[in-house]
């Protein structure tokens, strides 16, 4: 939620080990505590800045905002990444977005609304990979 004109939005003071906590709270419900724990088990020094920042600033900030739900924030993830072509994150939240309470209804809407705006190879690749992530989460 925002303040009056000029404040900023909640959130504001946390310290960067708090947002990094709440980050992490969040990243846990919305992909998983075995994913989770799969990219810190993977980190290296070489990575360990990306996965501080992306808990910090994607979890712990915007994922974190009070402006949309998670249901509407995974609808526009899925959207994102099929219009980006970036497979293997689609795949992940389309886990993601079904533990954020999309159907699988619902995510083949988010995919057919794509085809319209992001184009029809896109949405073919995309209900391809999302019908192999239905049928393992069967």
């Amino acid at each position: 939620m925002t303040g009056r004109k000029g404040e900023r939005p909640m959130g504001e003071g946390l310290s960067d080990a708090e947002r990094y906590e709440q980050g992490m709270v969040v990243r846990r419900e919305v992909l998983s505590d075995a994913h989770v724990d799969r990219s810190i088990a993977s980190t290296t020094e070489f990575t360990g800045d990306f996965q501080d920042f992306i808990t910090r600033v994607a979890w712990g900030d915007v994922w974190s905002r009070p402006g949309l739900d998670r249901r509407s924030r995974s609808v526009a993830v899925l959207t994102a990444m099929i219009a980006l072509g970036h497979h293997e994150e689609f795949v992940m939240h389309v886990r993601a977005a079904l533990r954020n309470g999309l159907t699988p209804d619902a995510i083949k809407e988010v995919i057919l609304q794509s085809a319209v705006y992001c184009g029809v190879p896109a949405a073919n690749t995309a209900f391809r990979l999302a019908n192999e992530v239905l049928r393992d989460e069967a």
